[in-house]
């Protein structure tokens, strides 16, 4: 690796990467498409960890008054270099000649409405703080400096509202010229009131805010809001239907965030390592823009070209993740069944609605996928209507997989962590029993762990006590490949034989490894006395059903397949 190149991770403030003469890939034509655009409000939604912050910072560095004469921040860059003489000229016109409001929502992370609340409070109050010398103007009289001093951290929920475009008014009145609004990252804390129960405090609190700040403004120039999802209109957007709306499925500002792959590789080339271009393909390519594909995540990139070349899940081991943990660990029984599939390298089909309803998360299976695939862990392959019918034109079916290596590393590491260590240390035991074909330790670990982890497979609102079972079952299965994935190839609920058997293992090594036929049942008493009589019905299960076709079919010896019945009766577990 070149060590003359600076690699500064995670610096966001634009100026700074440029004073430093850090490496930098080149974004500034964002500037001249967003400007051009009629749209006076814009939300643009990306993963985290794509560039919004950067490029807000940019736009901040090249419209706001404070930064006038500081074109030297965009010497030899696109914005200067590219287009007609008569069009460079406008823009170094245009260089630090508003004001601009800059707030960001990125670090407000609260697990109580109250919390948040404050947060954003101190957010508001700091920027009335930094602009106080507008108080030192003739304009605002008595009343509005009294106003102006009472924006504080302590003041009222519903007097936050009006507090942007009440600066913006301050602001117009002393530079006489309308503002421009940058809102960056506004669903971070949406995303955390979901998680922490306080969904529809925050939707009520943040619907008057935004349409407040975007809408019904005056003063307001140009906005833009960044995000990684967009929230469902009638949430928290009811208010603003003058909003222009780019999602990753638009082809406006496709290449403005995140990497091209041409890009990717000149930053290869500069530092040395374009000997790596193909495995970086491999573990980072794979993320779609509208029509534009091979988009790569910046944060992994920079941190592959600042430790040498090193391989490693970067983004998806980042912060950020505990919403798409939740979806999918709260998921039902469909969900993780998917899961499976696509961490065997397979595609599933859903329905995408681009506006998230948070509300139907614990519901909705498509609903699931559509927010994984707006916060970039799954992709699209294709896409058709449901059907022929003129009715169905409109209905649209997306083929999705997973988007590349590190987003199956990061799945990986995800499941491993449903098991705590607790449970860890018994599920590590149960599998090395079940390969030892040791029933009894089989029995004691298993119960281990059922009795420990079946809460965390039951924990959406919408689950019911005849559901846990099969949650628990599915968050199992997916253990299991991910602990055994490089010993065994594994399958559920796959059809063998005349029906369907409930957990397969074939082993990569036959001469090392058996193969596996577990079946699961849930106790019926009703109809069966006991869990021993239950562990007998699924073993009857599987000679009846002749789930070892598909073993046998292989020239799997018959005493080389080993059958069991796992019966369960609440939290509590018999294998035989």
């Amino acid at each position: 690796m070149n060590r003359n190149i600076r690699i500064n991770i995670g610096e966001q403030r634009f100026y700074k990467l440029r004073e430093e003469n850090s490496l930098y890939i080149d974004k500034t034509e964002f500037i001249r498409e967003w400007w051009e655009t009629g749209a006076t409000s814009t939300l643009i939604t990306r993963p985290r960890r794509f560039g919004k912050t950067l490029n807000m910072s940019m736009l901040e560095c090249f419209f706001s008054n404070e930064y006038a004469g500081r074109s030297d921040l965009f010497e030899g860059l696109s914005i200067w270099e590219n287009g007609s003489q008569k069009d460079r000229e406008k823009y170094h016109q245009l260089q630090g000649t508003y004001p601009v409001i800059f707030l960001s929502f990125a670090e407000i992370k609260a697990a109580k409405y109250e919390e948040m609340t404050y947060k954003i409070k101190r957010v508001i109050s700091d920027l009335y703080e930094k602009n106080r010398h507008i108080l030192e103007g003739t304009l605002p009289g008595e009343n509005e400096k009294e106003y102006y001093k009472n924006v504080n951290s302590r003041m009222k929920d519903e007097e936050v509202a009006d507090t942007i475009r009440s600066m913006a008014h301050f602001m117009k009145r002393y530079y006489d010229k309308d503002v421009i609004i940058l809102l960056d990252e506004y669903d971070t804390p949406m995303q955390e009131a979901w998680l922490n129960g306080y969904w529809d405090q925050a939707v009520q609190f943040f619907g008057g805010f935004l349409g407040n700040t975007f809408k019904t403004n005056p003063y307001l120039q140009k906005g833009i809001i960044t995000g990684i999802t967009r929230i469902s209109k009638e949430s928290i957007f009811s208010d603003l239907n003058n909003l222009e709306v780019i999602t990753t499925t638009s082809n406006y500002y496709a290449t403005a965030f995140g990497f091209t792959q041409e890009e990717v590789f000149a930053a290869l080339d500069t530092t040395g390592l374009g000997s790596e271009k193909q495995e970086v393909r491999r573990w980072y390519d794979g993320f779609t823009f509208g029509s534009y594909t091979d988009i790569y995540n910046p944060w992994s990139i920079m941190s592959f070209i600042r430790n040498g070349g090193e391989y490693g899940a970067y983004w998806t081991n980042t912060s950020g993740n505990g919403l798409v943990n939740a979806l999918v660990q709260r998921g039902n029984a469909a969900v993780k069944q998917s899961m499976e599939e696509l961490l065997q390298g397979k595609s599933i089909t859903a329905q995408i609605d681009e506006q998230i309803v948070f509300n139907q998360l614990d519901d909705n299976v498509d609903a699931v996928w559509s927010l994984l695939l707006a916060t970039g862990y799954l992709k699209v392959l294709d896409t058709r209507p449901v059907s022929d019918s003129v009715d169905d034109l409109c209905n649209i079916v997306y083929t999705l997989t997973l988007t590349n290596f590190e987003v199956k590393q990061m799945f990986c590491n995800m499941i491993k962590g449903w098991f705590n260590s607790n449970v860890k240390s018994s599920y590590s035991a149960f599998i090395k029993a079940l390969l030892l074909n040791d029933v009894d330790a089989m029995n004691e670990y298993m119960n281990k762990v059922a009795m420990n982890s079946f809460s965390n497979f039951d924990i959406a609102k919408s689950a019911s006590d005849d559901d846990a079972p099969e949650r628990f079952y599915h968050g199992f299965v997916l253990g299991l490949m991910v602990e055994l994935a490089d010993r065994f190839q594994i399958t559920s609920n796959r059809e063998s034989g005349f029906g369907r058997y409930d957990i397969m293992l074939k082993p990569i090594d036959r001469e090392k490894d058996c193969a596996y036929i577990i079946e699961f049942k849930v106790h019926k008493p009703k109809r069966e006395k006991s869990l021993e009589e239950t562990v007998a019905n699924a073993l009857s299960q599987i000679a009846e059903k002749q789930y070892e076709t598909a073993l046998t079919e292989e020239g799997f010896a018959p005493g080389r397949i080993r059958k069991y019945g796992f019966a369960f009766k609440g939290k509590e577990c018999l294998i035989g």
